[in-house]
């Protein structure tokens, strides 16, 4: 009898201490990363840098050794030095995106006959482009933390980038996407033409031992669907990706950071032809973030072993950014699996107003791994939607084989497996929380700069 009163006073008192059941937990540990990031340190132990204008980051940047960059307020990536901000104009004074396009005879082929001014619109754009690039691009180094303090921390236009760099942490900043004002047209990209925007908000360039946090990335007021538009009716396109991971870079973790009304939202991998740099490498770790009117690659993957778990995907058909799925006619998708891509999912919260297949699209990947993840708040099987993708990719190249009488590619002799060749418990630990509604709450309470709570400037 004692024995059992024990047991209920101690049931008692554990419920009595037990945080009520719609409560968010803490995270496990706000100041360390979990997952293949989870080495990196950053500028710790060197000097502190406090930085308000593009020059003093950019100044604080260069400094040599360990160290820890501060950003307060806004930080404008097309500011001079003397404070004027640089549009158009300035790159490439006599630029004219409407005289640029009426240079593409019936939108297909470039021409520099086709009007008296195509060749020095062909080369204004050309120069344009170089002239902003050489303004916005700033590179973090090794050893080096970029941390934003206060609620209104933002680099705006600014391309952030890491060019062979290791060992960097970058949290609590909201990042606006640059806008290319020199963006050009391919005709032959796809089926009816593509945008090619060359700035990105962040982009790592062989780079490893990285970790991205608590951080907003954006397009802010300028969306893509408000802009002009071109050929085949597509908006002009002057956004690249928010976060893009190519070119053998390694173990980089990506956690509790917003990615909100975008296109092309982020790669892992330079490219199907560039096996020879990312094989073994682009492993990267996704918890926690929240991927918001986002309508692509969140993340899509070449080559890399990449771990996606508890994130939250929310989109729409008529959203402010919509969201057009494979079945509705567009190319939207949440996580898109490409050549000798190896993803490990699980319980990650997709909810979207039109059909399930949004949650993956296949880009003949034959490995690929999910557990319990869920389409608006009941239980998905992502993996019969890849598998299925896989299948009707394949069976679609082995008829066009056959007509033409060809041998057809060699990754058609693959099968579909859940076998990805490794398993992130083998690797790091992690505790995966396991409710739809927990993980939704979790990412909404912590997905941001302001969940950091860092001081506000003094």
């Amino acid at each position: 009898m004692r024995r059992t009163l024990t047991l209920i006073t101690a049931l008692a008192c554990a419920l009595a201490v037990a945080p009520p059941a719609h409560a968010v937990p803490p995270l496990p540990d706000p100041d360390r990363p979990i997952g293949w990031g989870e080495r990196a340190t950053g500028g710790a132990g060197g000097p502190v840098h406090v930085v308000t204008t593009r020059k003093e980051l950019k100044d604080a940047l260069a400094t040599g050794g360990p160290k820890t960059i501060h950003v307060r307020g806004t930080i404008y990536g097309n500011q001079t030095d003397d404070g004027v901000l640089l549009g158009e104009q300035d790159y490439a004074p006599g630029y004219d995106l409407g005289k640029y396009l009426a240079c593409f005879v019936g939108g297909k082929v470039w021409s520099d006959q086709a009007h008296a001014w195509c060749g020095q619109m062909r080369r204004l754009r050309q120069t344009g482009s170089n002239n902003q690039k050489r303004q916005i691009q700033l590179t973090v180094p090794s050893d080096t933390t970029l941390l934003g303090i206060g609620a209104d921390a933002r680099l705006e236009g600014v391309f952030l980038s890491v060019n062979t760099g290791s060992n960097i942490i970058v949290r609590g900043l909201e990042l606006e996407s640059p806008i290319d004002h020199f963006t050009s047209w391919d005709p032959g990209d796809g089926e009816s033409g593509s945008w090619n925007a060359r700035f990105k908000a962040f982009g790592i360039v062989t780079g490893s031992t990285i970790w991205i946090d608590h951080c907003t990335f954006t397009d802010g007021q300028h969306l893509d669907r408000d802009a002009p538009t071109g050929p085949n009716g597509k908006p002009v396109n002057r956004h690249d990706g928010l976060l893009d991971i190519e070119d053998g870079s390694d173990l980089i973790t990506v956690s509790y950071s917003r990615f909100v009304n975008h296109d092309k939202n982020m790669l892992v991998g330079s490219g199907d032809g560039r096996g020879d740099r990312d094989r073994g490498k682009l492993r990267v770790t996704y918890y926690g973030n929240l991927f918001d009117g986002v309508s692509q690659r969140s993340p899509r993957v070449r080559y890399g072993a990449v771990h996606v778990f508890n994130n939250y995907y929310r989109g729409s058909v008529t959203g402010e950014q919509p969201l057009v799925s494979n079945e509705l006619g567009g190319p939207s998708h949440y996580l898109g699996l490409g050549i000798e891509s190896r993803v490990y999912s699980e319980h990650n919260a997709f909810e979207y107003d039109g059909p399930q297949d949004i949650v993956v699209q296949n880009w003949n990947a034959h490995r690929f791994f999910d557990r319990r993840s869920w389409f608006n708040g009941r239980p998905v099987d992502v993996v019969a939607v890849a598998r299925r993708k896989f299948e009707a990719a394949k069976a679609a190249e082995l008829a066009k084989a056959a007509a033409a009488g060809s041998a057809p590619p060699a990754w058609t002799a693959l099968e579909f497996t859940t076998d990805v060749g490794w398993a992130p418990a083998e690797v790091y630990a992690y505790r995966p929380l396991v409710n739809a509604n927990l993980v939704k709450r979790t990412v909404l309470e912590y997905a941001s700069p302001a969940a950091l709570n860092l001081p506000a400037p003094g």
